[in-house]
């Protein structure tokens, strides 16, 4: 066996794609989509008909693909997917659109087009954490992912049904990849499914980990310097793809239906 040190050129590293034909670009973020929508439902971020994660078209940039409502996101697959205008209509598919979905992610792309995809559900610890009305806390190497990096939207007022309320959303949100909807939930953006996707997931767990440790005791949280080097370390984009890909090799390798 040659145990000698193998250049670090020839390991793998996985990058994210880039695409030169926008057919390509479609499906390939059609398919991180409906990935991201099975694992939030292995993950039990369902509740009914509640959650929605929408991918930006890459040609048509005001429009967004979106899962079908009333769909189990464990049953969704590519050729379920609808295309949504910033109406509110449905140009590709034959399912309606979630309104709340429309309501919600319509003025987020508009606010952020630095944004690909956004993600929302009514998981169980976000919606915990909402209902405190506070921020997450720098308590994990995790969270700080997060740290000065998320909003709070600090109101409620039922279903969100209005474009209106989505813009105080997307205002809230600002230039965050998260934020915290108060008696709601989470959401948060990214510049691929892959990280918004990702984001979601962690900040789910996050907030599990402060609600946990809360009730534990007194916490010890992270300090300022410390923090907002972590989140430098562990906050960017390319990390919340690069850690969804684990991911999406899982739900290909158990669920390969989904590209139907």
């Amino acid at each position: 066996m040659n145990l000698e040190p193998i250049p670090t050129d020839q390991l793998a590293f996985r990058m994210p794609p880039t695409f030169d034909d926008v057919a390509d670009e479609r499906r390939h973020r059609q398919e991180r989509l409906v990935a991201a929508l099975r694992l939030f439902g292995r993950f039990g971020f369902e509740e009914g008909v509640a959650g929605h994660i929408t991918a930006r078209d890459p040609e048509h940039l005001d429009h967004f693909w979106v899962n079908p409502f009333g769909m189990s996101f464990k049953h969704i697959r590519v050729s379920d997917l609808i295309l949504v205008n910033h109406q509110g209509q449905v140009v590709h598919g034959g399912h309606h659109v979630n309104q709340a979905a429309f309501a919600i992610h319509s003025m987020v792309h508009q606010a952020r087009p630095d944004a690909v995809a956004a993600a929302h559900s009514h998981s169980v610890h976000g919606k915990a954490l909402s209902s405190l009305g506070v921020l997450l806390e720098p308590l994990t190497q995790d969270a700080c992912a997060f740290y000065e990096d998320h909003g709070l939207f600090d109101d409620y007022t039922g279903v969100v049904l209005d474009v209106e309320e989505g813009r105080r959303i997307a205002r809230a949100l600002g230039s965050h990849k998260a934020v915290i909807l108060r008696n709601h939930g989470l959401l948060t953006v990214g510049g691929s499914v892959d990280a918004a996707a990702w984001w979601f997931i962690t900040m789910e767990r996050s907030c599990q980990a402060q609600l946990l440790a809360k009730a534990a005791g007194p916490t010890v949280s992270i300090e300022h310097e410390q923090a907002k080097l972590t989140h430098g370390q562990i906050g960017g984009d390319f990390a919340g793809w690069l850690n969804f890909q684990p991911l999406y090799d899982q739900i290909v390798r158990s669920d390969p239906d989904l590209f139907d």
